[in-house]
């Protein structure tokens, strides 16, 4: 649904998936070129195997002809006749995002960095970690911190508070910047799609705490970070971005680690870009990307 109010800023962004076959291009275009949407960006592809086509759209709102309350209803024949399902974004709507964080600081660091020189348009009206480790770091960059410690016992309890948080914050996704909990299935059901993880591509090669320790026993060549959305099933979620560094002989465990953190913060980094940007589409458990 449109949320109307929100900012709309003067562009808009549509996103297809449907089954392939001749026209929907062309139909598209039309519709727009139709109701004077004059269009800056347009990308697509086909799945070849499984049949499915997608597309990324984004049109000038200056001169568009359809109020935006209308827009759903006046796409239903377009989309009934390709079968499409879509989304709408408005370019000027601000994304609410969550953070949530354990004790490692360097991807939460990043992110607020990044927050406060105006380069993604977000509001980070909280962040939320089970240490109070980030505590004063976080409040320095102004979200609000809350510090819910998890055990065995009362970790359901606690997800019941983070998720309230969530709500009464109205936050749209959610960040993992090494948080070091597992987020229980009903959790994430809740934000399907909408709750976005790094961690070192090393999984499930070398697991555990200290994943660089068993990298450099086995003399690695290839370094690496993977940010993906967060599935019921642990690491296996789609994957938004990958990034590699090569390392030698000559790299010790802290060199391992320097490295590999680096790699983390710009692939996480730009996984949230691509997801503010409109660009990541899921079918199934893959994504398309757009550039």
């Amino acid at each position: 649904m449109i949320k109307l109010n929100e900012s709309t800023g003067n562009t808009a962004i549509l996103l297809i998936h449907c089954p392939d076959q001749a026209g929907i291009v062309a139909a598209v275009t039309r519709f727009l070129s139709e109701n004077q949407g004059n269009i800056l960006y347009l990308d697509q592809h086909v799945d070849q195997d499984a049949g499915v086509f997608f597309m990324r759209l984004e049109w000038e709102l200056d001169n568009f002809t359809i109020p935006l309350k209308d827009l759903e209803k006046q796409m239903e024949p377009l989309a009934g006749q390709f079968k499409m399902t879509w989304r709408f974004y408005l370019s000027g709507m601000k994304p609410r995002m969550a953070i949530f964080v354990s004790k490692i600081p360097h991807c939460l660091d990043d992110i607020l960095a990044r927050y406060q020189s105006g380069e993604w348009e977000v509001d980070i009206p909280l962040v939320i970690s089970n240490h109070e480790t980030q505590k004063e770091t976080v409040r320095k960059f102004g979200p609000n911190f809350y510090c819910l410690p998890k055990n065995s016992e009362n970790k359901h309890q606690q997800e019941e508070q983070e998720l309230k948080l969530l709500q009464d914050y109205s936050i749209n996704f959610i960040v993992l910047a090494r948080y070091m909990q597992i987020l229980s299935s009903e959790f994430v059901r809740q934000y399907k799609n909408r709750i976005i993880n790094i961690h070192h591509s090393f999984l499930p090669a070398f697991p555990g705490a200290k994943p660089y320790h068993s990298a450099y026993e086995r003399g690695v060549k290839i370094i690496g970070a993977t940010s993906h959305y967060v599935t019921e099933d642990l690491d296996e979620g789609p994957i938004i971005y990958q990034d590699v560094a090569r390392v030698t002989h000559r790299d010790s465990v802290a060199d391992m680690v320097r490295i590999g953190r680096d790699l983390e913060k710009i692939v996480l980094a730009r996984a949230i870009h691509a997801h503010l940007s409109r660009k990541v589409m899921v079918y199934k458990n893959k994504t398309i990307v757009f550039s």
